[in-house]
């Protein structure tokens, strides 16, 4: 990348060239080459994204020069996520830190925390719950943060993951009301019951793990693999949800792409489908009492 002149205007424009020109793959974050630039540009100046605007003609030292160059040379070498780049990823206006331990936050559940999710709690803030799959611990932070009375179970199968995500909780001083967990599904929660369980599982489908972008092979497998048609970990969720719920608890689950193989398997669960910025169909959320009542083999009144 030749060297712009050194203001963050001109830097902004040489970044978003070299980006596009690399044809890299975003989504983690950002969704195009000029607003990762932006992401860069603004982490290394210490710039509040709103007021890049403002900054275009401030000129950049040689130091953050340097800096940028090698941000940007790393990103389009390795083909890694610019927030494994930076360390940091954001979700919902907060900052977290991450690393190649984990997946990169973007779910879309946490944009419902908490107004989306208040037709389905049924008495008012819930006083538990549960993040499943916590990665990061993006999701139980928020929703420690949009549920403040509440006590969050956030668990993960790997160590490596509940690593960082002790970190996070630690940046957010949340020590107290956030219990990390380590477990394969509810295998370590014993007879623990929640008003809210939430869970960003891994849903890829198996044939298309291999054919991801460079980006997203980047972050664990075990984040993303979700078995032949991607609903391997979804399964054991319902079919074990209901044993962890309160009686008028609710499970709400982001499934990606997936709603059409969801509804194909499950044709006698009622789901009710949220709607996010990303679009209807990516999150469902399903009551205790519509879970249960199906593993005894029937379903409420009125629930289909």
């Amino acid at each position: 990348m030749r060297q712009p002149a050194p203001t963050v205007g001109a830097w902004w424009r040489a970044i978003t060239r070299c980006f596009a020109h690399a044809r890299l793959c975003f989504g983690h974050g950002t969704h195009n080459a000029r607003d990762e630039a932006a992401w860069l540009i603004c982490h290394v100046l210490g710039i509040p994204s709103e007021a890049l605007p403002r900054e275009i003609g401030r000129r950049v030292g040689a130091a953050d020069a340097r800096r940028l160059e090698r941000h940007a040379r790393r990103r389009v070498a390795r083909r890694e996520p610019l927030a494994y780049v930076l360390r940091e990823a954001w979700l919902a206006g907060r900052r977290f830190y991450v690393d190649r331990r984990v997946i990169v936050p973007r779910s879309h559940i946490a944009e419902l925390l908490p107004d989306g999710l208040a037709p389905w709690l049924r008495r008012g803030a819930p006083e538990r719950i549960l993040d499943l799959c916590t990665g990061s611990g993006c999701l139980a932070i928020l929703a420690a943060l949009a549920f403040p009375k509440a006590r969050v179970d956030a668990s993960d199968v790997s160590s490596a993951a509940l690593a960082v995500a002790r970190r996070n909780v630690a940046t957010y001083r949340l020590q107290r009301r956030i219990r990390l967990i380590k477990s394969a599904a509810f295998a370590a929660l014993g007879t623990a019951r929640y008003d809210l369980i939430l869970c960003n599982p891994p849903y890829v489908r198996a044939a298309e793990i291999g054919r991801l972008p460079a980006e997203y092979r980047a972050e664990p497998r075990l984040a993303l693999a979700g078995g032949r048609d991607g609903l391997d970990f979804v399964r054991q969720l319902l079919d074990e949800a209901a044993n962890h719920l309160t009686s008028d608890g609710a499970l709400v689950t982001e499934i990606g792409a997936n709603r059409k193989t969801v509804d194909r398997a499950f044709p006698r669960l009622p789901f009710t489908w949220l709607a996010t910025r990303a679009g209807e169909g990516l999150v469902f959320v399903i009551r205790r009492a519509e879970l249960a009542a199906l593993a005894k083999g029937r379903l409420p009144p009125n629930a289909l």
